[in-house]
């Protein structure tokens, strides 16, 4: 690995190559540092700004030689106007209570994640989480993290039921959401889609101008749901800049790069 300070007084590395987990044939490398002591706040905040992800006690970027397909997307709160189809998503969850719980795992949490992984992720890197691996993902935040839980209560016992949840990160700008996992039988709420719905909700009452998705990737359909809300921004490691839609992307993509240079140009 190799180092070097940045103004942030953070001390950066750099990880080895290894098979990329979204485009086939390719090798991804990632810089990064930890997060910890009095300035982790501050340097999550900074770093999110520059296109930056948590996980747990590490903020990374995708640093890949040759490759850019990577770019960090997040949503204006202001600008964002639902779609009909987003509207329907809304109003088939009005029956959800969304609860914002300290960043302390629970028993049921874990169950409902459990479930998800089984049925949605069953072959993917987090496949074999127990519950220790779960508590540390929650638990082992140096920043201002929140789990918010959306249940739905059962009128006649007063009882409530866990459909889903997202571990979020609360910056200066914005909700950031780390990752989320829902209820898999319940596939006609679009559970994904609602959780990210109601955090762009949830920081227009906050008083938050952004809600970060992590990270898009063109080429990768799983990847698709992220700009089905618009506008979006992505960030190329430095700016930040605003489409009304993916053709709006990929025209700016084309002028800015040749194919020559730009292995992502169709």
């Amino acid at each position: 690995m190799s180092h070097h300070e940045s103004a942030l007084k953070a001390q950066f590395y750099l990880t080895a190559p290894q098979p990329c987990a979204y485009l086939s044939g390719r090798e991804e490398r990632k810089v990064f540092t930890t997060l910890q002591g009095t300035n982790a706040v501050a340097v999550n905040n900074a770093l999110s700004l520059r296109g930056f992800r948590r996980s747990q006690s590490v903020i990374y970027r995708p640093a890949c030689v040759g490759c850019s397909a990577c770019m960090s997307i997040r949503i204006p709160v202001d600008a964002f106007r639902p779609s009909r189809a987003q509207r329907r998503t809304i109003s088939r969850n009005a029956d959800l209570e969304r609860r914002t719980c300290e960043a302390w795992a629970t028993e049921t949490q874990f169950r409902l994640f459990r479930r998800y992984l089984d049925s949605r992720h069953a072959d993917g890197g987090m496949a074999d989480m127990d519950a220790f691996d779960y508590a540390s993902m929650v638990d082992e935040t140096p920043v201002n993290s929140t789990v918010v839980e959306y249940c739905r209560p059962d009128p006649a016992s007063g009882a409530a039921s866990l459909l889903a949840a997202c571990l979020s990160d609360i910056l200066a700008d914005g909700l950031s959401m780390v990752y989320s996992f829902f209820e898999p039988g319940e596939t006609a709420r679009s559970l994904g889609s609602y959780m990210i719905l109601d955090h762009i909700n949830l920081a227009r009452e906050m008083g938050l101008p952004f809600v970060y998705l992590g990270y898009w990737v063109s080429e990768s359909p799983k990847m698709h749901y992220k700009v089905g809300y618009r506008p979006f921004e992505l960030c190329d490691g430095t700016n930040w800049r605003r489409f009304p839609s993916v053709d709006e992307f990929r025209t700016w993509r084309a002028a800015r790069f040749t194919a020559s240079r730009d292995p992502l140009v169709d």
